[in-house]
């Protein structure tokens, strides 16, 4: 009980403010926080002012969650904007972690007090398309022509509803498998061949466990789990994974998530399969100082891993369910969200900026200074992206990865507003498989959890 509580204070934060918000009319300065974000109807308030002062560049607002060396490269991002004309200014500013920005982003949305731009992470985004407080990217392809292909389709996929494209994808990562290949050697595994199959994993960890090294380990985080799924072909929750409808029940306890759960079970009991929770670094540190020979991260984790690593690294794919052909993998990351009710001014600047970002010289920069895709395929031809992959050849099967996903349903990802809370069920049924619950009855579990959120969440829409 006290665990669903605890996972539930986001979904319970959401509901005060929704509920603040429809019994207050009242409007304050930005420093106020005001309480209305979801009163729609009011939104044409700061549409189409102009600037009382047509000599001076439009300043617009960028809120942010990048942290450490993502910071430091959008940091250079804005600069370069800023200085490569002179009708717009840029101020990105950081507002702690995603969910303490959107928590922000609920007091202003819809306002003209909003950011022009704001960063929020893959998982909230059936939130923001219900909140009214965006403009839909589509609004400003359309009207400037935009080439749409020029992007990654499968990235471009998660961030499509119905066909329309409602923020700009930025950040985009998808998992990998990573893998000692001293260890392999060690063991008698071939280190340019990794494991492909949930069999092939569990036999390779097998032989590479030692007294002092695990086989495989994965982080106690959702995320994986939903890859590790959608690579079967399933699907999250029903409705199409609520891309046709809003979600009403989970699926993941179906056959493809008890073949994840199935899998990690017999490591665990085996013994070779090492628990390192749920900090990213605690299992990096567990896999460069030798603790566990195979592990799962982002593909925005290889470069900083193979750095701090005192061995050779591999990369692949990551694994699936002997009994199903791979599908591939779910973008996860964060894209960008214009705001609606802002002066007209504002938006095209947001909209020259985002263009900016799309160009294959800003994207090459970004990829290779934070490890993410390129959102423009293009930037992997400029110069100093081939020079790096001659060098680290496993960023290469990153992108190949990508490539090779198909697109379908289970892949472009599920769409629900309470997407947190269901992570954090799935979070308490890992933890409760590795002390012995068995597989079913941990994700039926996590399933009913999910449910009760979902329920609520579409009773106060």
């Amino acid at each position: 009980m006290k665990r669903f509580l605890k996972s539930s204070l986001w979904l319970l934060l959401l509901i005060g403010v929704l509920a603040l918000a429809a019994c207050s009319n009242s409007e304050s300065k930005k420093e106020e926080k005001p309480e209305d974000p979801d009163t729609t109807d009011d939104h044409s308030e700061g549409e189409g002012e102009a600037s009382t002062d047509t000599g001076s560049p439009v300043e617009i607002e960028f809120w942010h969650a990048m942290s450490g060396s993502g910071q430091e490269s959008l940091d250079k991002i804005v600069e370069g904007f800023n200085q490569s004309q002179e009708d717009y200014v840029v101020k990105a500013e950081f507002q702690g972690t995603y969910e303490e920005s959107l928590t922000k982003l609920r007091s202003v949305g819809g306002t003209k007090d909003a950011p022009a731009i704001t960063q929020v992470f893959e998982v909230g985004t059936k939130y923001m398309i219900d909140s009214g407080f965006i403009e839909p990217m589509n609004t400003f392809i359309e009207k400037d022509n935009f080439d749409l292909s020029q992007l990654e389709e499968n990235i471009l996929n998660y961030y499509k509803v119905d066909g329309e494209l409602y923020s700009m994808p930025f950040n985009s990562s998808t998992p990998v498998m990573i893998y000692n290949k001293d260890a392999f050697k060690e063991a008698g595994l071939d280190p340019e061949k990794a494991p492909e199959t949930f069999s092939e994993v569990i036999e390779a960890a097998a032989k590479l466990k030692t007294d002092e090294m695990y086989g495989f380990s994965m982080l106690t985080y959702g995320w994986f789990f939903e890859q590790l799924v959608a690579t079967q072909g399933g699907l999250y929750v029903n409705e199409d994974n609520g891309r046709s409808g809003d979600a009403t029940e989970a699926l993941f306890n179906g056959p493809e998530g008890l073949n994840v759960f199935d899998f990690l079970d017999q490591m665990n009991k085996a013994g070779t399969f090492g628990n390192f929770g749920t900090n990213w670094d605690d299992i990096r540190a567990a896999f460069s100082t030798g603790k566990v020979a195979m592990y799962m991260d982002s593909s925005a984790g290889v470069a900083n891993i193979i750095e701090t690593s005192p061995f050779e690294i591999g990369v692949a794919y990551i694994p699936y369910a002997d009994e199903v052909e791979r599908n591939g993998v779910v973008i996860g990351g964060a894209s960008l969200w214009m705001s609606k009710g802002i002066a007209e001014e504002e938006q095209e600047a947001a909209w020259t900026f985002m263009k900016y970002l799309t160009t294959p010289e800003v994207q090459a920069e970004w990829h290779l200074d934070t490890g993410y895709f390129a959102i423009n395929p293009s930037a992997y031809d400029e110069a100093n992206v081939v020079e790096k992959w001659e060098e680290y050849p496993q960023f290469k099967v990153t992108v190949d990865q990508l490539q090779d996903t198909k697109p379908g349903l289970a892949t472009q990802g599920a769409l629900i507003s309470v997407f947190p809370e269901s992570r954090q069920q799935i979070v308490t049924a890992l933890e409760d498989l590795y002390q012995g619950k068995s597989p079913q009855e941990a994700l039926d579990q996590a399933a009913e959890g999910t449910n009760r959120a979902i329920e609520i969440a579409n009773k106060t829409k």
